[in-house]
């Protein structure tokens, strides 16, 4: 009510809020029409909230997010919604969260995908490479880990490492660091690193090219069968 001046009794319900009403042999209660259930009526409102006894007011909260949430995850803050009818408690504010995509990872689950590049002598031969990672046993702001590449790796193949991955919303449980290995083809050679490769391409065998060799049997093999059916068209 306005500074001043107080409500007044509903002269309709008698300030009980609620009122009666016959219904063949029933009779029905239900609020009270006039002062909305509130037994009371305001002549003159408040010039701030009208008569409502809430205003509103924007104010910026701190809010402590838990590792291993994830897009649609919803924080809970207790005592921080609206303000409750005729002083009432306080409602709760929820938050739902929308996790920003990362320029490295890819959240599958709990486990975390990223793709490193590998040199092309790495991959043939074997050897070690570091992957980026978001824990760390010895983190110096660059977390990493040691990724084992097996001889032979080909573009595509992926190396699973154990508990590197995010760690679970309610538990110690952590997912895994998946690494797909994109093997890189080496430009800008020099002459003898040209003059090198080509002595190693031209001592490769079948056997040392798998995938080449078995596209190339598909393919003669594609054409066998497209010549074929041609000359029998023609007979």
């Amino acid at each position: 009510a306005k500074p001043g001046t107080k409500p007044t009794t509903c002269t309709t319900c008698q300030g009980a809020g609620r009122v009666r009403s016959a219904n063949g042999f029933f009779q029905v209660e239900r609020p009270c029409p006039r002062c909305g259930g509130n037994g009371q009526m305001i002549a003159e409102p408040c010039q701030t909230c009208h008569g409502h006894g809430q205003v509103r007011k924007n104010r910026k909260l701190q809010l402590k997010v838990p590792a291993g949430v994830d897009d649609g995850s919803r924080i809970r803050l207790s005592g921080e919604g609206d303000a409750g009818q005729r002083g009432g408690p306080r409602g709760d504010l929820y938050v739902f969260l929308s996790v920003t995509p990362h320029e490295l990872f890819e959240r599958d689950n709990l486990d975390l995908l990223v793709t490193v590049p590998v040199p092309m002598t790495v991959a043939a031969l074997g050897g070690e490479i570091d992957a980026p990672c978001l824990v760390s046993e010895a983190c110096d702001g660059r977390c990493r880990a040691a990724v084992d590449v097996p001889a032979g790796s080909q573009t595509g193949k992926t190396v699973r490492i154990k508990g590197k991955g995010m760690p679970h919303l309610n538990g110690r449980q952590r997912g895994d660091l998946v690494v797909e290995l994109f093997v890189e083809t080496p430009t800008d050679l020099t002459p003898r690193q040209k003059e090198l490769l080509e002595e190693l391409a031209a001592s490769l065998g079948e056997t040392q090219t798998p995938r080449n060799s078995s596209f190339t049997g598909k393919a003669k093999r594609f054409w066998a069968d497209i010549l074929g059916d041609s000359k029998e068209a023609t007979q």
